[in-house]
């Protein structure tokens, strides 16, 4: 994911209320995009690396059981050699091959990594598994010395990566739509030039998949967000600058001539639930010094993280719904995430499911 603005350190799901959004400004949260909130669950491909397997069975397992409890999506992050995993869009094809209805996505996929036209065919070939159930996080690469390697290892330049992502993306949906009549058949950008794109396989939605943002809350990200994508996905700690952040980028899709609802506000977070608060921090900091070998205190000053009992973790998360969030993706910050998914999924997501309904039933919405 992009680069996040440092902010002050959360405290935790142990005390909510010091990251609880404070009303300010309610009556100018974002119309939900697409009806109610929609909460999903990373696949643990990442931790299984660090466990050291790569099998796959135990993962469409999880994705099967993910769908059975009642999450809405489902989702896989992105490394070649910073942070090694398997390859995302393979296994989200098998999560899709094995359920029915859970939407499946990158959270976030690196598309420097691959050539855009290996990477335009790949998505569209996941689509077709998918169907209309695939959605993309885009990142243009955390700043970390170990991802200026991965770059390099490819060939990519990590110098001028963010331009380098929108042109990708550009060239994608000209590849996705160069099978309509009259439309384009070429690219030609700064980075990339291609075509008889119109070879490439169709994908199975008009246009392609909906491509979000992984990114922070700098003003040029959020004009990016606003102006050239459907969804805005950042793991923002601060509650109140990610509120502030949805009507700004509200306001300047408004203004770009997109309707209400076109870009989704969605958080990626990280969750460890234990009703010891104390187990629960220090098992956190076991997986953050394992998955990026820092501490949770250098990280939380980037990224948002709440641990505790279930409710608490809920309520610190509903600070970020009232803050106009409308699709949660969610990481169990361990590195044996499978015994806690049941307690997400019974306790903490119709927790967060009825803090979101309170605030629909009671007409905050804009």
């Amino acid at each position: 994911m992009d680069a996040e603005r440092p902010g002050p350190a959360p405290e935790g799901a142990r005390t909510p209320a010091r990251q609880a959004y404070d009303g300010a400004g309610s009556h100018h949260r974002p119309q939900p995009p697409g009806g109610a909130l929609r909460i999903g669950i990373l696949l643990p491909t990442r931790e299984q690396a660090i466990n050291g397997t790569y099998a796959a069975a135990p993962l469409l397992d999880f994705a099967r059981q993910a769908e059975s409890l009642g999450f809405d999506s489902l989702w896989a992050g992105d490394s070649l050699t910073a942070r090694p995993r398997l390859d995302p869009l393979v296994v989200l094809s098998a999560a899709a091959a094995a359920t029915e209805r859970i939407t499946v996505g990158t959270a976030a996929l690196t598309p420097a990594l691959r050539h855009p036209l290996i990477g335009a065919n790949m998505v569209a070939s996941l689509g077709h598994v998918a169907r209309d159930r695939l959605v993309l996080g885009l990142g243009s690469g955390f700043p970390m010395p170990e991802t200026e390697e991965e770059f390099a290892s490819v060939g990519a330049s990590f110098t001028g990566r963010v331009g380098r992502l929108d042109e990708i993306t550009d060239l994608w949906r000209t590849a996705w739509s160069a099978g309509e009549p009259g439309r384009p058949t070429g690219f030609q950008g700064k980075y990339w030039q291609a075509d008889r794109l119109d070879r490439l396989p169709n994908p199975a939605t008009p246009g392609g998949p909906p491509l979000w943002l992984a990114g922070s809350d700098a003003p040029k990200v959020l004009a990016r967000a606003a102006t050239r994508y459907d969804g805005w996905l950042p793991f923002l700690p601060d509650v109140d600058a990610y509120g502030r952040a949805c009507r700004r980028i509200a306001e300047l899709a408004g203004e770009a001539g997109r309707g209400p609802g076109a870009v989704t506000p969605a958080l990626y977070a990280t969750v460890t639930v234990n009703s010891d608060a104390t187990a629960a921090r220090t098992e956190l900091e076991h997986y953050i010094s394992h998955y990026y070998g820092r501490s949770l205190e250098q990280m939380s000053a980037i990224q948002a993280y709440g641990w505790g009992s279930a409710e608490q973790c809920a309520e610190w998360l509903g600070g970020y719904v009232r803050a106009g969030a409308r699709h949660l993706v969610l990481r169990i910050g361990s590195l044996d995430p499978e015994p806690q998914l049941k307690e997400v999924a019974e306790v903490l997501l119709p927790a967060v499911r009825e803090i979101d309904r309170t605030l629909t039933d009671g007409g905050t919405k804009s």
